[in-house]
């Protein structure tokens, strides 16, 4: 085989490898939806178990239907309280599809935090981009955000933006601070800084940027939840995250 038969197959090779992985992305990763399941023993001794589910950066499209459907099913967990850390839509259309996909949480306590992309809808980009930058605040269409607090707070959750909240759930005490999103440099967490009489300390924001994270390490946050990062913007085969779209490590990312 001379040099150019064998560069120009290596080429071809490279090419169909590439569009395996698009193709994987596009028609099979996007809804390959997960729940994992952590146990964290971090209550006193003899208390109830508290069940919290997580939900973050759902970016929905009024047409995806699995995913509403999907999302949906959650309710079935029967969660004490719910954390939404934000990015509900990916257009103005979506917000009833996000109400019709959250319907069933609705009336369990819980709290929530906005993202970029609860102001501005993503714009079209190369996903390798996040892999020399992180990518900047949602530059697309504006959304609805008055009327996606209106529909959350609606359910009964709390807006945690730059505030604290409390509550009683089986008996143990929990505060909730949570502080704006750091991706559109919003954050201010020294604003609920201080100190708590709770059995338990959470941390909520949406990016997890170092600096927040720090700061509410230093505050004493015993959990701290957040999203953003999609296990990786951009990962190699098993999960394994090239980028988190922010300065967390990728080895603190996994998806």
């Amino acid at each position: 085989m001379n040099p150019f038969t064998a560069s120009m197959r290596a080429l071809k090779i490279i090419a169909a490898i590439g569009a395996g992985c698009v193709g994987y992305g596009m028609i099979i990763e996007k809804n390959a939806f997960r729940l994992r399941r952590f146990e964290i023993p971090m209550l006193a001794e003899g208390a109830e178990e508290i069940r919290i589910l997580h939900i973050s950066d759902m970016h929905l499209l009024a047409r995806q239907a699995k995913k509403i459907s999907w999302v949906r099913q959650l309710g079935a967990l029967q969660p004490d309280f719910i954390i939404n850390t934000g990015d509900n839509l990916s257009e103005a259309d979506a917000l009833p599809s996000l109400a019709k996909a959250l319907a069933p949480l609705a009336g369990i306590p819980g709290v929530f935090v906005l993202g970029s992309n609860d102001f501005r809808g993503p714009r079209p980009t190369n996903p390798l981009s996040y892999l020399t930058q992180s990518e900047s605040k949602g530059q697309g269409d504006y959304l609805p955000t008055e009327d996606i607090i209106d529909l959350l707070e609606s359910f009964g959750w709390d807006n945690v933006e730059q505030a604290r909240h409390r509550y009683e759930l089986r008996g143990t005490s929990v505060e909730v601070r949570g502080c704006s999103d750091a991706h559109m440099g919003a954050d201010n967490y020294p604003l609920v800084m201080g100190e708590s009489d709770a059995d338990l300390l959470l941390g909520v924001t949406h990016a997890p940027y170092l600096k927040v994270l720090d700061e509410m390490v230093a505050d004493e946050v015993e959990l701290i939840f957040a999203g953003h990062t999609h296990g990786g913007q951009v990962c190699l085969p098993g999960g394994y995250a090239l980028t988190t779209n922010c300065d967390l490590p990728t080895d603190q990312a996994r998806g």
